[in-house]
């Protein structure tokens, strides 16, 4: 077998050695839990060691964004004395509340809040060691979501690969970006969501190596709309200094909205609110009458992907001067050259968001299909299309092309930010594609997911012993097992060195624009030149 090469009985054992037939073992590390502390520059606080980690929850790193702070930039926290708990997850941003939220959810978190400006530390060890640092950006398309989601929880990742996981809450949908600043007097912030991340990365660098981390190491990553806050991250000029890599995950945002767009959309939240004449009183409605213009009309957001039209949900916008750039269309961010980057998708990323609508997507014929694509493609061009990806998958059924379609059109742009980053001359990128291709099936049908969108979640995180109720993550095969166990290492790989590297798995070569190699990950991995050609030169033929 050549050197680097992992075969499927390989990989296969090694999953099952790893992380068992349906959890991860303890690997050794004892089960008595006991306080730790570490110290901030704010004051210290105290967590808890269990499971063979540090945990530290709930750390404040802005003031609360409340009252005269509402819509504004983020401010320090104030400092305390003596020692601050860390033992329980801070509030998530105000938003609809989700089933791990409040008092109706799960108990693993408190209620959304707007005073949401609270991160969570896993490490092996809070020894001023310095190991590399994941900073990840949770998902949720700038709506929902939180760091403490028991998907992306970070205790496997620190305790199997050794190094640091610090997730953020930060400011999402209208509190985090309804643009005001040419609209009323004051400072009234752009970006006002981005800006939170920004401050938890300088959090991060100031303190991470009192809790083992190092502060000069940073990947910054994140899947879906944390993709896309990402990109956004490696387009931020205030953020160029506080991290060294990153990895934008099922999200391909190549331009962001405008300034105008974002001063539109903020026109007709006034107006549904009344307030059209009266802005400086938005810092005294209630937050839960905000979230309802948020979820309003059209209101509702802004796919990390895609051109908003007409008007732009809440999310990151170019306003030029937190974020000065759209994050591809025009090239990378000079100050991001040095930065080598991770890009890719799922191979069914649309699969998942079919599954929360009517079910006779999944059992369509070719009328159907000509149907679902009508709305997006008109005349020669639906003509043109179908035809294009029945010849590169002729055995594949009408609902196999709708979603192999509609997946396209993420991918291509994923493919379009490499290019990108490989036309700039600077630090690699590393395309991957998450192949595995799960037989568990959609409720009330016969279709099986394969990869969908935001299945790599807890793949990635070594978390395949988690949220084993919800369909999407309950296949406990090998195969699954295999996937996770080298993906997870590849992006632990990637943080300690800038090259996302494992043993035992198959060499990742960066992309280039001559052979386009890109890592398929599967229980066995492989690198395939050229991915899907067919379907990428038809996608640069029907360019505008």
């Amino acid at each position: 077998m050549p050197i680097g090469t992992i075969t499927r009985r390989t990989a296969l054992i090694s999953a099952a050695a790893m992380f068992g037939a349906t959890a991860f073992p303890r690997l050794g590390f004892s089960q008595e839990e006991k306080t730790i502390e570490a110290k901030t520059v704010y004051g210290r606080v105290a967590g808890r060691s269990e499971d063979g980690i540090a945990k530290f929850l709930g750390i404040p790193y802005g003031a609360p964004p409340t009252g005269a702070l509402r819509f504004r930039a983020p401010t320090a926290p104030a400092a305390w004395s003596g020692v601050r708990d860390a033992l329980k997850f801070g509030n998530p941003s105000f938003q609809v509340a989700g089933g791990e939220m409040g008092p109706n959810g799960n108990g693993r978190m408190p209620a959304p809040s707007e005073d949401c400006l609270y991160l969570n530390v896993w490490t092996p060890a809070a020894d001023g060691k310095r190991r590399p640092v994941m900073f990840y950006n949770h998902g949720g398309g700038y709506m929902i979501g939180s760091g403490g989601a028991t998907g992306q929880d970070g205790t496997n990742l620190a305790r199997l690969y050794d190094v640091v996981v610090v997730e953020s809450n930060h400011r999402l949908g209208l509190l985090g970006y309804l643009f005001l600043g040419d609209l009323a007097d004051g400072d009234y912030a752009a970006n006002a969501g981005m800006l939170d991340i920004q401050a938890a990365l300088q959090w991060t660098r100031d303190n991470i190596e009192n809790f083992g981390g190092d502060p000069d190491n940073i990947m910054v990553w994140g899947e879906s709309g944390g993709g896309s806050k990402t990109a956004a991250i490696y387009t931020m000029p205030g953020a160029a200094s506080l991290f060294q890599k990153a990895s934008i995950e099922s999200a391909a945002p190549l331009r962001f909205p405008t300034r105008e767009q974002a001063t539109e959309r903020a026109q007709e939240t006034l107006k549904w609110l009344g307030l059209t004449e009266a802005i400086d009183q938005l810092q005294d409605i209630p937050a839960a009458r905000l979230l309802e213009a948020q979820e309003a009309g059209n209101a509702r957001g802004l796919a990390p992907w895609g051109d908003p039209d007409p008007v732009p949900g809440f999310g990151s916008f170019v306003d030029g001067d937190v974020i000065t750039q759209n994050p591809f269309a025009d090239g990378v961010a000079e100050f991001s050259k040095t930065k080598p980057l991770i890009c890719g998708t799922t191979r069914d990323e649309t699969v998942f968001f079919a599954s929360f609508g009517p079910k006779d997507v999944f059992a369509m014929d070719d009328a159907g299909l000509r149907e679902r694509l009508s709305s997006t493609y008109q005349g020669d061009k639906l003509d043109g299309i179908i035809a294009a990806f029945r010849a590169s998958r002729p055995d594949a059924s009408p609902s196999q092309l709708y979603f192999a379609i509609t997946t396209s059109a993420i991918w291509k742009d994923a493919v379009k930010i490499a290019e990108a980053k490989v036309e700039q001359g600077g630090a690699p990128v590393f395309m991957y594609h998450l192949g595995y291709h799960s037989p568990v099936t959609i409720p009330e049908t016969d279709y099986p997911i394969g990869s969908p969108h935001a299945a790599d979640i807890n793949i990635k995180f070594a978390n395949t012993d988690k949220n084993l109720d919800f369909y999407m993550y309950s296949d406990q095969s090998e195969e699954r097992l295999a996937t996770s166990a080298q993906m997870s290492a590849l992006w632990a790989g990637f943080a300690r060195t800038g090259v996302p590297h494992a043993e035992g798995v198959v060499d990742w070569p960066a992309y280039d624009l001559e052979k386009r190699p890109t890592m398929w990950l599967d229980a066995e991995c492989r690198i395939v030149e050229d991915l899907d050609k067919a379907e990428r030169l038809y996608w640069e033929s029907t360019a505008s």
